[in-house]
């Protein structure tokens, strides 16, 4: 392709400085970039995958302003391939053949591959995407979709199979606040060459109004630095009145036929359902506030009158029916009323004037940012095999009185009151049952995990059988006792498809594949001992493709620091091991280090044997032997003066709550493991010539040379004989509360 001409270039240089400041600060790199932490933090598959030109097909998926379209812009910098863009709403299947062809043409000539970006892809009828989907197939193009639909729903199926979906979330206040330092700094893009003096609590309003939306707060920055005077010494003074009048509005994100549509009125049926005023008021006011036409609400409410109260009050149907109909004579805003009052007779099946709580409820709507659906609570029909939506929800009439305590409040909102019940009519008999329930929901949500949300899932990759399937059999070669300390390690963490692991004893792939297996679009660091070990494991990781293998570290925990330097700003969401602690020098300097390199709300696992409670050898014994060893071997597992054994399970949650670690409870497993017992290891426990074999430790605790000959004549019978040998294994787990 021939250079621009110098009138081309001009031309574009003067678009580059007269379009809007969002679109001027867009990130150019991967460290311009803000944000999405979750799929973009230094290790992530996705940073890895950009970083080595390695992309598979992509569908990005999130709301506005959230960076789709800039993360793709950020790949088109990065790639060496063609990087060629389609808009949805304007191209077709004419455009898309003269790209494909295009792309053949260059895989042909130079063997260069093509990155097909299309943006609101979504907009694609069927007939469109059938079409995207052969070249798809053959590799001839690579395709990058955004969509803030979502893809399990807008998107054909095919597709989605063979893409790896990203969900974007909205930016949190701090990174709203880092893109607007960064534009009021900037020299080139920004506004670094004027003299800008921003109020921290103008800040700190453009950057909760802009509500997650990076580019909704640089258009207000904008206007209010162009529609603000300098004064004398040329400073441009924001305030938060100037902040205020240059974004007034929160724009709630809601759409009538996409996922905020369903999720919310699922959220908002399934509180009903739960007998959750206060959390019905959130989420009506959250559609009311969107624009969600009220004969829908409407609809939905007659429905669950007769569905999910029927009987139990056969006026429900009628009321919310009457209510409906006042609704068509008085219209809005009036309308609210009979509006709130129906859906709070659904949930409670009370007639009261209460129904001011829900104006309380829509000004906090107006004036915080919105919460989340709890994921449990989401539209769980049709993607939660994708997403996660719907999983881990409790339906209330499996559950005796029909009730059971979970979250249907955002968490940002728990303990939040919209509803108090009044102490006249029927409603004074809720108003005990209420409050009851209310405080036990409290207690249960502050004492029991179970009952909030599960993570949504945010990321998906195409199937790959045989990666998959050569997973599962790595995972279940383990004896009965390792897989049982394998299962109970990740328990302590839900682990996230996403999310990134250290083993910091992965020279038997113990935890490795089942990591590997877990994370498919995060990534696994495996720490051995020695070369041989990371041989070893290589040479097993050659059945996974190469974004699927775990990174290899050789050395030993206290050297991660300087294995991972390269990696300075790399942390891990789980960092697991396996009887790490035990032969430690100093488990609470190791423990510290540990934490370090943690990511906020990461979770440090540890499974570690307790030598104290181990095998005492007496009791292999088919005959009765003297009480004198049985006290030896006692006074053996707790010697004060014994590194190895004096220390047990409170010791090291002490040093995980040192370490800064908030420390679960220990989950403690008594283990029975049947082996031969060599005749040689059994020599050279009772060989008395050396210093700390177990006879030479016995008699060190007073056994006198009688005994040990009796002990050691009951034992030799059982060299190389099978035994079983009994062990306790504690599972140790902290997160780093950051």
């Amino acid at each position: 392709m021939s250079p621009p001409s110098l009138f081309e270039h001009a031309r574009q240089e003067r678009l580059r400085k007269e379009s809007p400041l969002a679109a001027r600060m867009r990130p150019r790199t991967l460290e311009e970039y803000i944000g999405q932490k979750h799929i973009l933090a230094p290790g992530r598959l996705l940073r890895r995958a950009i970083q080595a030109d390695q992309l598979a097909s992509l569908i990005f998926y999130g709301p506005p302003g959230t960076g789709k379209t800039t993360l793709a812009s950020v790949i088109a910098n990065t790639t060496k391939s063609a990087f060629v863009t389609l808009n949805a709403v304007m191209a077709g299947i004419a455009d898309l053949k003269a790209v494909t062809a295009e792309a053949q043409r260059r895989l042909g000539e130079y063997g260069q591959r093509t990155i097909l970006f299309i943006d609101e892809v979504h907009r694609w009828n069927k007939a469109q995407q059938d079409a995207l989907l052969p070249w798809v197939e053959n590799g001839t193009v690579i395709l990058i979709g955004a969509t803030t639909e979502n893809p399990y729903f807008t998107v054909n199926r095919a597709l989605v199979s063979r893409s790896r979906i990203f969900q974007l979330k909205p930016l949190g206040n701090d990174d709203i606040r880092e893109v607007i330092r960064q534009a009021i700094e900037d020299p080139i893009r920004g506004f670094g060459n004027l003299k800008i003096t921003l109020d921290e609590d103008a800040l700190a309003h453009l950057a909760n109004v802009a509500n997650g939306d990076a580019r909704a707060a640089l258009n207000a920055l904008e206007l209010a630095v162009e529609t603000t005077e300098p004064d004398e010494d040329g400073v441009i003074h924001l305030t938060l009145s100037v902040a205020e009048e240059s974004i007034q509005h929160r724009a709630v994100l809601y759409d009538r036929e996409g996922d905020y549509h369903f999720d919310t009125i699922s959220a908002f049926i399934k509180s009903m359902r739960g007998s959750d005023p206060d959390a019905v008021f959130y989420w009506l006011s959250k559609m009311v506030y969107a624009g969600e036409d009220p004969r829908f609400i409407f609809r939905r409410m007659i429905i669950f009158a007769s569905e999910d109260i029927g009987m139990a009050d056969p006026h429900a149907v009628p009321f919310v029916t009457a209510c409906a109909e006042a609704f068509d004579r008085v219209g809005l805003p009036e309308g609210h009323f009979p509006l709130a009052h129906a859906a709070l007779y659904c949930a409670t099946a009370p007639k009261s004037n209460s129904v001011l709580g829900f104006f309380d409820a829509l000004k906090l709507v107006e004036k915080e940012r919105e919460g989340e659906v709890p994921n449990h609570l989401r539209d769980a029909s049709r993607d939660k095999e994708g997403f996660g939506h719907g999983v881990g929800y409790k339906y209330p009439h499996e559950y005796r009185q029909h009730w059971v305590a979970q979250q249907y409040l955002p968490s940002s909102l728990q303990g939040r009151i919209f509803y108090e019940p009044g102490e006249l009519g029927y409603e004074a008999q809720l108003a005990a049952q209420i409050r009851e329930r209310r405080e036990l929901q409290l207690a249960a949500l502050r004492e029991n995990e179970s009952v909030l949300a599960p993570p949504e899932i945010l990321s998906f990759s195409p199937a790959d059988r045989t990666t998959e399937q050569w997973l599962a059999r790595a995972v279940d070669s383990l004896s009965g006792s390792l897989a049982q300390i394998r299962t109970e390690l990740f328990r302590t963490r839900n682990l996230q498809r996403h999310e990134l692991v250290l083993d910091l004893t992965a020279d038997t792939g113990l935890f490795t594949w089942e990591a590997v297996r877990k994370t498919p679009e995060g990534g696994v660091w495996a720490l051995v001992q020695n070369a041989e070990a990371e041989r070893i494991l290589l040479e097993q990781a050659d059945n996974l493709p190469d974004l699927r293998r775990p990174q290899m570290l050789v050395g030993t925990a206290e050297q991660l620091p300087e294995l991972l330097a390269d990696l300075p700003d790399l942390r891990f969401d789980f960092i697991i091991g396996r009887n790490l602690l035990g032969p430690a020098e100093d488990r609470a300097a190791l423990l510290r280090l540990l934490t370090g390199l943690l990511a906020p709300n990461g979770t440090l696992a540890l499974a570690e044997n307790l030598p104290r409670h181990g095998q005492r050898l007496s009791r292999f014994a088919d005959a009765p032997l003297s009480p004198e060893i049985a006290i030896a071997e006692e006074k053996i597992y707790t010697n004060p003066d014994d590194p190895l054994v004096n220390w047990d399970v409170p010791d090291l949650c002490r040093h995980l709550q040192e370490a800064g670690l908030a420390a679960s409870n220990p989950t403690i497993l008594d283990l029975k493991r049947a082996q031969v017992l060599p005749a040689a290891t059994l020599n050279r426990w009772l060989d008395t010539s050396q210093p700390h074999s177990y006879a030479a430790r016995l008699l060190s605790a007073g056994l006198s040379q009688e005994h040990l000959a009796q002990l050691a004549a009951a034992l030799r019978p059982l060299a190389n004989r099978t035994v079983v040998f009994a062990s306790r294994t504690a599972i140790l787990a902290g997160t780093h509360i950051a």
